[in-house]
């Protein structure tokens, strides 16, 4: 039996437009998207179907869309992104999220700044 089971995509790279400061929305910056969507995939263990499972580069198409939306805060950007897997799959569980934006304007040296959440689906 299958305790728990789960898809990742990591280290997806974007560049886009999120921030409150100008420079942010006209030049943009890089990101680093990190996820882990938990739910169960027995039945294309046993198939080795795609249609048992969630296809990861649907996943990364609906990532791409939502990243591509200009916003003030990445707390908003990881909302959404939760918000959107769950309406395109009901199956998942629960969903590991990090944003990381690569090149804060901030003056510190850094490998970055983000968000992480994790987010349940109380319909599952």
């Amino acid at each position: 039996m299958v305790k728990s089971s789960k898809i990742f995509l990591k280290n997806i790279r974007f560049h886009a437009y999120h921030g409150v400061l100008e420079q942010e929305n006209t030049v943009g910056n890089d990101y680093l998207v990190n996820l882990s969507l938990e739910y169960d995939f027995t039945r294309a263990m046993q198939t080795d179907e795609l249609s048992g499972t969630i296809n990861y580069a649907e996943v990364y198409e609906l990532l791409k869309r939502e990243m591509a939306k200009p916003s003030k805060l990445l707390e908003h950007v990881a909302g959404r992104i939760g918000d959107s897997l769950f309406a395109a799959y009901p199956s998942i569980k629960e969903i590991q999220l990090s944003v990381t934006k690569i090149n804060p304007p901030m003056g510190a040296d850094s490998d970055g700044a983000g968000v992480e959440v994790v987010l349940t689906n109380d319909k599952t």
